[in-house]
């Protein structure tokens, strides 16, 4: 075992990509220097959902020093919500200023079809729970009126634009998991402003934030949320679908660092 900074060997990275379910093929585009298992790597659990490899792998993207986390663990899968909090460390003692999380999730709006991206401009935390209870410090009450940074919205969006990529924007409601939502409780997020429903992402959002780190986040629609068509949710469908949001989030992540980002 050996911290990652250690691992990494002198490479320095300034972004860091979290891929969810499904979305490891969003690695394809990066020149990889090295790849470390979870495993091997202090502080850094192993996820046992299918469709997350859980290793890291550090390369270039247009020219960029970038590391790509395929795979997270989530909150229930232990019952940890700072599950996350040693690879969001590490990755700061790393050198990482800025991270891009993306996820799969659920649409609650019709006109927001599986296959879509939404990049999340706020988020409604409804596990009723943390990833800093325990901290002892002050510094536990981190501020989250700006979590997703602007500036990296607007440059996403105009990259989008660039390229063609419709990208929706709404606010993702994150739910505890690991059973999918009722159809009930869809119609509350709804009511709650919700666009999109998930079981990952806030947690590393507010560890992000309590790093110092700038967020950006994206949503790939996977599926309607449970109610909307009558069909019954399943995580095959999960994977199946978020192949193709993964591609075009590969594409912008690689346009806007381009151009510095």
């Amino acid at each position: 075992m050996m911290d990652l900074k250690t691992a990494l060997n002198g490479f320095t990275p300034e972004t860091a990509l979290v891929l969810g379910s499904g979305l490891g093929g969003a690695v394809d585009a990066v020149q990889v220097e090295s790849r470390h298992p979870f495993g091997d790597l202090d502080g850094f659990p192993v996820s046992k959902v299918s469709g997350h490899s859980a290793e890291i792998i550090a390369g270039t993207l247009n020219g960029h020093n970038v590391i790509v986390l395929s795979g997270r663990v989530h909150y229930y899968e232990e019952g940890n919500p700072a599950a996350m909090r040693g690879p969001i460390a590490a990755l700061k003692e790393a050198g990482v200023n800025r991270l891009i999380l993306t996820n799969s999730a659920g649409s609650t709006n019709p006109d927001m079809a599986p296959g879509s991206i939404m990049q999340i401009k706020d988020h409604i935390n409804f596990s009723g729970t943390n990833p800093l209870f325990g901290e002892p410090t002050d510094k536990r009450f981190v501020g989250l009126t700006s979590a997703y940074d602007k500036g990296l919205r607007k440059t996403f969006r105009r990259h989008a634009k660039s390229l063609d990529i419709k990208l929706h924007r709404g606010v993702y409601m994150w739910f505890s998991g690991p059973s999918f939502e009722t159809p009930a409780e869809i119609k509350m997020a709804r009511r709650m402003g919700a666009d999109a429903v998930g079981m990952s992402t806030v947690p590393e959002v507010i560890l992000a934030r309590f790093y110092n780190m700038d967020v950006a986040a994206f949503s790939i629609i996977t599926n309607f949320a449970a109610g909307m068509t009558g069909a019954e949710l399943s995580h095959t469908e999960t994977k199946e679908i978020a192949p193709q949001g993964g591609e075009k989030i590969a594409r912008l992540l690689a346009a806007a660092l381009k151009e510095g980002l």
